[in-house]
């Protein structure tokens, strides 16, 4: 719903790189109404807007492996970013269970981070998490982004997965009214091989690369969890450094500086 209550029309899926940011929304967001304000109240919820491309053999990978290989992406960008049980804190489980465990110093890396958070190695660079003591999730989870395939140019009989995805929270204070959103965005890269010619485990992932953007996050890097900054927050909180930037911005590629950064809308 817009301000006033109208119910807004829905966004076309995305298909193509984005051109530019979204337009500016008009209103204060609520408990009822957590993504007024944000381009995102006209984006769709949760896991059904993360489509599969139709899968075809690309660069000697069997159709059928590309197809496994995409609807593993999905599952995992779920686990990671939309199971409610790790967006409260919880340890994911079911994310951690599709990586391949040939990849073994990756996956041991992901489950230190879960398990001993640092602030070299914390989980929500891969994972979603918010501490339930603090704030409420309110509303769905609202999803945009795409999926596509290309040949890996380096090696025959290996494709490249990309999934670009924005998801965006609405967070309360816990007990309180008080409603802000955080906008997180995942680009995962995920190898599919023709298994007769490289090595990997049947119905797991091999991850190449996961780089992520966390927009309203204070940014006590190293606790394992993602904490909003609430209006009040911001009217004693210092300054944070860093370049100003529009999280719902998809056009851009994501940033991989280490500063926090500060971000113009939530």
């Amino acid at each position: 719903m817009d301000a006033s209550g109208v119910e807004a029309s829905p966004l076309a899926p995305e298909t193509a790189h984005p051109t530019g940011a979204p337009g500016e929304a008009e209103g204060i967001p609520t408990r009822e109404r957590p993504f007024t304000g944000s381009p995102a109240a006209r984006w769709e919820v949760g896991a059904d807007a993360i489509r599969l491309p139709r899968a075809k053999a690309v660069n000697g990978v069997p159709a059928a492996r590309i197809e496994e290989a995409l609807r593993g992406t999905k599952e995992f960008l779920a686990a990671a970013n939309l199971d409610p049980a790790v967006l409260k804190g919880g340890e994911p489980v079911k994310a951690l269970a599709l990586v391949d465990p040939l990849e073994a110093d990756h996956l041991a890396d992901l489950r230190a981070a879960v398990r001993r958070p640092t602030e070299d190695n914390d989980p929500v660079s891969a994972f979603t998490r918010f501490d339930p003591e603090k704030v409420d999730l309110v509303g769905d989870v609202r999803v945009r982004g795409r999926m596509t395939v290309a040949p890996d140019t380096a090696a025959e009989g290996r494709a490249l997965i990309t999934a670009d995805y924005t998801f965006v929270y609405g967070v309360a204070r816990a007990g309180g009214d008080e409603t802000t959103r955080v906008i997180v965005r995942r680009v995962l890269q995920v190898d599919a091989a023709d298994p007769s010619r490289h090595q990997g485990t049947e119905g797991r992932l091999w991850i190449r690369d996961l780089a992520s953007e966390i927009g309203n996050d204070d940014c006590r890097e190293g606790d394992g969890l993602i904490n909003p900054s609430f209006f009040s927050d911001l009217l004693s909180a210092s300054p944070q450094a860093g370049e100003t930037r529009d999280p719902y911005d998809r056009s851009t590629g994501v940033s991989r500086e280490d500063e926090c950064g500060v971000v113009s809308r939530t």
